[in-house]
């Protein structure tokens, strides 16, 4: 295996590698094992036999974010757009803002487009320099995976011009109350994508449910380069339901009572020593460092699986992503990472100040 392939392996790597049997699950970031009950109703419902029919679920997105329907094109899950902006799209300068969510740069990469990397450092808050004019593709995140940082709306917006595609990460928007800093609702920004993702909140990664949203142009030169039934009866029904008015309530409900419990497991980790929580967090996870590296290891002989840091652009051995779960399990993972610490000299983090 060559360079290129190692590297492009690397980038290949997600959370569910990071799992073992037996282990609890912090390495994940979705809300839950399973959809919730309502919701594995309707699945039950679905007519297998029949061919997929996308219009209702189009509607509902459509109805949901206050834009017209040929600015919806439904995916197979977030990665499939990708993928489709990298098959239907030949960027001469791609620049994709790390660290973030991998799967942009790995369907850039393997698609043979040149990519050109904007690598934030601590506290990995954009501020809108850094972006070569000419670039005419942008790949952010908002809220940005493993960060967890929000980055602000009108910032990332003053990216979009003419001839540039600015795509926007949104998969863990509706972490956010109020799903502040979103732009999907921006209709005319040109060459704005706006890709979101069902399988974080409502617990769907097997069922590859996502949608993005962009001027009918565009949707309809993705639409071109995607598989005719892309996107599977059971993802149609849950993007359907999940994009209805009580469904969107429910979820903002949820994202209310995770950010109290984010902020309790982001206190209990900082304060124990020489361990950093990136500030400000905003999604369903956080990104923490620690003096030693491959700590990860030492975690599973505690019963705790976390993500992996060293896989993002950016990052090393000595960070990893920890999805917030209740305060039970939040505290015990405390814990744990206090103990694996304890015996440990800590020098710090260099390049690191609260």
């Amino acid at each position: 295996m060559n360079d290129a392939d190692t590297e492009l392996a690397m980038l290949k790597h997600h959370g569910d590698s990071d799992l073992v049997a037996g282990a609890i699950d912090l390495a994940v970031n979705v809300r839950a094992r399973m959809p919730p009950a309502w919701l594995r109703r309707r699945l039950a419902e679905a007519d297998l036999a029949a061919y997929p029919d996308q219009r209702d679920a189009v509607t509902a997105v459509a109805r949901r974010h206050a834009r017209a329907e040929q600015d919806v094109l439904l995916t197979a899950g977030a990665a499939e757009a990708f993928v489709l902006i990298a098959r239907a799209f030949s960027p001469r300068r791609a620049v994709v803002v790390h660290p973030q969510f991998t799967e942009p740069e790995a369907a850039l990469r393997a698609a043979g487009h040149p990519v050109e990397r904007l690598v934030l450092r601590w506290p990995f808050r954009f501020d809108g320099s850094g972006i070569a004019e000419d670039a005419d593709l942008v790949v952010l995140g908002n809220p940005t995976n493993p960060t967890s940082v929000l980055h602000d709306a009108r910032t990332i917006a003053a990216l979009a011009r003419p001839g540039r595609l600015l795509v926007v990460d949104e998969a863990f928007a509706d972490c956010v109350p109020g799903e502040l800093q979103s732009l999907a609702g921006q209709a005319s920004l040109p060459g704005l994508i706006v890709v979101r993702s069902l399988t974080k909140t409502w617990g769907l990664a097997g069922v590859r449910a996502g949608y993005l949203l962009a001027e009918p142009a565009i949707v309809e030169r993705l639409a071109r380069a995607q598989a005719h039934w892309a996107v599977s009866t059971p993802a149609l029904i849950a993007t359907r339901e999940c994009s209805q008015p009580a469904a969107v309530a429910d979820a903002d409900a949820w994202a209310t009572t995770q950010a109290a419990e984010r902020s309790n497991l982001a206190e209990s980790l900082a304060a124990i020593k020489g361990v950093r929580v990136v500030p400000g967090a905003r999604a369903s996870f956080l990104l923490v460092r620690t003096p030693v590296p491959g700590i990860r290891q030492a975690l599973l002989g505690y019963g705790f699986a976390v993500r992996r840091g060293e896989t993002f652009p950016g990052l090393d051995s000595s960070w990893f992503r920890v999805a917030v779960r209740d305060s039970v399990t939040s505290a015990r993972f405390a814990a744990a990472l206090a103990a694996v610490l304890a015996a440990a000299e800590l020098p710090a983090p260099e390049g690191i100040s609260r």
